[in-house]
């Protein structure tokens, strides 16, 4: 059983909103930081945006300011909101997750500090 699964992912036009959802089906994503990452064939996996468990977040400097990170801990669902999508936003989108062993307010957006990854989603935004 895969134990996070993106969901969200698509079309949309220049400009345009999607929001990727992560529902983790395993684990229980409270005790997880969580994190997105994006990657084009070819290139290497790109940190988006992190959370921890104390909802201490960041970002990556190409998404500042487009993209939100939020958890539903009811839901066991991590979210990645996304406005103002760019042709060069396209790519595969993961979601990943590590313990918290500590509690901690800072994050990486480095893809060695996760050890739980979902399968992925396809956003394809168009000029």
């Amino acid at each position: 059983q895969v134990p996070l699964v993106e969901s969200g992912g698509g079309l949309v036009q220049y400009g345009g909103s999607l929001r990727l959802s992560c529902a983790a089906s395993t684990l229980t994503l409270e005790y997880y930081h969580v994190a997105w990452f994006r990657q084009v064939p070819g290139k290497d996996r790109e940190g988006l945006s992190c959370m921890t468990t104390t909802g201490g977040s960041d970002y990556g400097d190409s998404v500042k300011n487009r993209f939100t990170i939020s958890r539903d801990n009811a839901n066991n669902t991590v979210y990645l909101q996304m406005s103002s999508l760019k042709p060069e936003d396209t790519a595969v989108y993961y979601c990943a997750a590590h313990g918290a062993r500590v509690v901690q307010d800072t994050c990486l957006l480095l893809d060695n500090a996760y050890d739980v990854w979902g399968q992925g989603t396809q956003v394809t935004v168009s000029a």
